[in-house]
C-alpha cells in the first residue's frame, strides 16, 4: 500500500473510533438495595468526530444491522450462588443475602457478571458494596460495555451457531428420510460391535506370548466387556494371556434356542491349530458340565454329550430357559517349543428365568505347561500369614537358590511332644508360619561318660535340623532365579568366654523382621531381615554315675520395622492439549 492509501485508512480508523464512541453514550441503571426507586444517570454523549471529505462513505453504524440479543440475562445471573435458600459468603449477587449478612461481606468475591465477551456490546452487571450505610447496601449496576477490540462480533447473522443442535434420533417416522440424507447408516448395538478387519495372522512357527490363537476358521473368541458391562463376542484369546471376565448380555426367552452365545456347541466345536498356520487341529474336550437349578442347586453330570437351551413352561406360566451357558473355562496345556497339545473345556449351565435378565456369563481361560506342576506360593506377592516361609541354599556365588519339594520343610524348628524327650523328637519338625510367634522345646539327658564335643554335634542337630537354610524369601511369589529378591540368614553364635568348659548350645531363637510394601490401600508384607542366634551356655562336668537334664529350646518372633505410613501424591500432570479443528467456529 502506497503513501496515497495511507490517508484513506487513518479515515477509515478514525471513524470506527467515531462510532464506538457513539455506542459508548448509553444509559447507565443504578439500584441500591433498600431503596425504593431506580434512577437513571444520564452521560453525555461525545460529538463523533467526522473527519473524513464529503464523498467518503460512511462506516456501518450501529443502526446498520441487528444488536445480538444475549443469550443470558446478567441481571438473573449469579455464579458464585452455590448455595440453594442460603446466603453465600461475599456473594453480592446471591438474592438469598440480606442487609444483616450484607454487614459481616468484606467485599463482593464476583464482582462483575458479563456475558459473552466477544461481542462489541454487551449488557454487564457490576456489583459493589456501600459499607458506610446503616445498614450496609449493596450496589448493582447494568451498563452497555464496549469490548475495545478491533476482533469483536457486531452482528449475528448466524443463528445455529449461537447453540448446540440437538441430533435427530432415527425412528420409525423420520428413518427413510435419514436414510436419504446420510446415504445408509451404521447404527450397531453393542452386542453387533465386531471387527471390521480380523486381526493379522501370526507369521511364525510356533505360539508366542501375546499371539493370538487360530481355530481351524478363525480365532478362538473369549467374550469380554468393551465399553460398558455387555460382552463382545470377538474379543480374541492370546496366547499365555490368562483372562478372567464376567460380562452381562440381553436375551430374549423366546429366543433362547436360537441364540450361539447360550449354546454348549458355540463353545465346544472350535478346534485350536497346534502351531500357527498348520494343519494339525487339537479339539475342545469338554471335561465337566455342571447343571445349576434356579434355586442354585449344583448337580453335575456323568456324561459331557453337547447339551441345546431349551425353552419350557413351568407351573404358573412361568417360563424359563434351560441349559443355558453361565460359565466357560478353557484349560490349554502348551510345551516348550510354543505348541497346543491339549485343550479342556469345563462349563456351568443353568436356568433362566425372566427375573435374572439381564444374564450374566463368566469367561476364563489360563495356560499350563505340559510336563510341570503348579509350585503353590506362600503369598503373591507379599506373604499371607499363616502360609510357610519359603527358604533354600545357594550351592556357589551366582547360582540360584534351591528349594525342597516339600514346600512345609524348607524352615522348621523342634516340634514339642508331650513325653518332651529330645531323642524321641529328632526329626519331627514344625515349619516356620509367617506372623505366628513360636517356641518349643524339649528335655535332654546326659550324664558323665558322653563327651562335650558328641552332645554338641547332637544338640546342633536338634536345633537346627537336617538342613539349615541359608536364604528366606522376600516375598511369598520370589522366583528362585531372582537371587536379589532372597534375604541371607545371619547365623550368630553367643558363647561366654570361658576356657576349658564345655559350651553346649542350649536355644535357637529366630527373629524375622518384616515391613509393609507398596500401595497403603494393599500393603504386602515383605521380610527384609532374618536372624538366627544360637545360644550356648557353660556346660560343666558331672560326677560319676549322675545324670543331668538339659532344657533346649527354639524360638521364633516376627517384629513388624514398617515405617509410619506417608500417604503420596502424584506429580501433576503436564498439559499438552492440542485446540480442535472447529475451534473458532463459526468466526474462521
Amino acid at each position: 500500500m502506497g503513501p496515497r492509501g495511507l490517508p484513506r485508512l487513518l479515515l477509515v480508523l478514525l471513524d470506527c473510533w467515531a462510532s464506538v464512541n457513539a455506542q459508548a453514550g448509553t444509559t447507565l441503571v443504578v439500584t441500591t438495595e433498600g431503596l425504593n426507586s431506580t434512577e437513571p444517570a444520564p452521560t453525555t454523549p461525545r460529538p463523533a468526530l467526522s473527519a473524513r471529505p464529503p464523498g467518503t462513505p460512511s462506516a456501518p453504524g450501529p443502526s446498520s444491522g441487528p444488536r445480538p440479543t444475549p443469550v443470558t440475562d446478567v441481571a438473573a445471573l449469579c455464579v458464585c450462588d452455590l448455595s440453594p435458600a442460603q446466603c453465600d459468603v461475599n456473594c453480592c449477587c446471591d438474592p438469598d443475602c440480606s442487609s444483616v449478612d450484607f454487614s459481616v461481606f468484606s467485599d463482593c468475591s464476583v464482582p462483575v457478571v458479563m456475558g459473552d465477551s466477544q461481542f462489541c456490546s454487551q449488557k454487564a452487571a457490576i456489583y459493589s458494596l456501600n459499607l458506610t450505610a446503616n445498614p450496609p447496601q449493596r450496589i448493582f449496576k447494568v451498563v452497555d460495555q464496549i469490548n475495545p477490540s478491533i476482533f469483536c462480533i457486531h452482528i449475528t447473522n448466524y443463528k445455529p451457531a449461537l447453540s448446540f443442535i440437538d441430533p435427530e434420533v432415527p425412528d420409525e417416522n423420520n428413518f427413510d428420510k435419514l436414510m436419504k440424507t446420510f446415504h445408509g447408516f451404521s447404527l450397531n448395538t453393542e452386542s453387533d460391535v465386531s471387527l471390521t478387519n480380523e486381526p493379522d495372522v501370526p507369521n511364525t512357527t510356533k505360539y508366542e506370548y501375546g499371539v493370538l490363537l487360530q481355530t481351524s476358521d478363525s480365532f478362538l473368541r473369549l467374550p469380554s466387556p468393551l465399553m460398558s458391562s455387555l460382552c463382545t463376542d470377538n474379543n480374541p484369546a492370546a496366547f499365555l494371556m490368562n483372562q478372567a471376565v464376567k460380562c452381562t448380555r440381553r436375551i430374549n426367552l423366546e429366543q433362547c434356542g436360537e441364540m450361539e452365545a447360550l449354546r454348549m456347541a458355540h463353545y465346544s466345536s472350535p478346534n485350536i491349530l497346534r502351531v500357527p498356520n498348520s494343519k494339525t487341529k487339537v479339539p475342545i474336550t469338554v471335561q465337566s458340565i455342571v447343571i445349576q437349578s434356579l434355586n442354585k442347586t449344583l448337580t453335575r453330570l456323568a456324561d459331557t454329550h453337547v447339551l441345546e437351551p431349551v425353552l419350557v413352561e413351568e407351573a404358573g406360566a412361568v417360563k424359563v430357559c434351560t441349559k443355558v451357558v453361565l460359565e466357560v473355562k478353557y484349560s490349554l496345556t502348551y510345551t516348550e517349543a510354543g505348541e497346543v497339545t491339549k485343550a479342556d473345556l469345563s462349563l456351568l449351565l443353568g436356568t433362566v428365568s425372566e427375573a435374572e435378565l439381564p444374564l450374566q456369563q463368566k469367561f476364563e481361560i489360563h495356560f499350563i505347561q505340559q510336563n510341570t506342576k503348579p509350585v503353590p506360593l506362600s503369598g503373591n506377592p507379599g506373604y499371607v500369614a499363616g502360609l510357610p516361609l519359603a527358604a533354600g541354599f545357594q550351592p556357589h556365588k551366582g547360582s540360584g537358590i534351591i528349594q525342597t519339594m516339600n514346600r512345609y520343610g524348607q524352615l522348621t524348628i523342634l516340634r514339642s511332644t508331650a513325653e518332651q524327650d529330645c531323642l524321641a523328637v529328632e526329626g519331627i519338625r514344625t515349619p516356620v508360619l509367617f506372623g505366628y510367634n513360636m517356641q518349643s522345646g524339649c528335655k535332654l539327658r546326659l550324664t558323665s561318660t558322653i563327651t562335650c564335643p558328641l552332645v554338641v554335634e547332637k544338640v546342633k542337630s536338634l536345633l537346627k535340623g537336617q538342613g539349615f537354610p541359608d536364604y528366606v524369601a522376600s516375598f511369598g511369589n520370589s522366583q528362585a532365579q531372582d537371587v536379589l529378591d532372597w534375604v541371607p540368614v545371619h547365623f550368630i553364635t553367643q558363647a561366654p568366654h570361658t576356657k576349658d568348659v564345655c559350651q553346649l548350645p542350649l536355644a535357637l531363637v529366630i527373629e524375622v523382621k518384616w515391613t509393609k510394601y507398596g500401595s497403603l490401600l494393599n500393603p504386602q508384607a515383605k521380610i527384609v531381615n532374618v536372624t538366627a542366634n544360637l545360644i550356648s551356655s557353660s556346660y560343666p562336668k558331672t560326677n560319676s554315675g549322675k545324670e543331668r537334664t538339659v532344657l533346649i529350646s527354639t524360638a521364633v518372633t516376627f517384629v513388624d520395622v514398617s515405617a509410619p505410613a506417608a500417604a503420596g501424591f502424584r506429580a501433576r500432570p503436564a498439559i499438552n492439549a492440542k485446540l480442535p479443528f472447529n475451534f473458532f467456529f463459526p468466526f474462521v
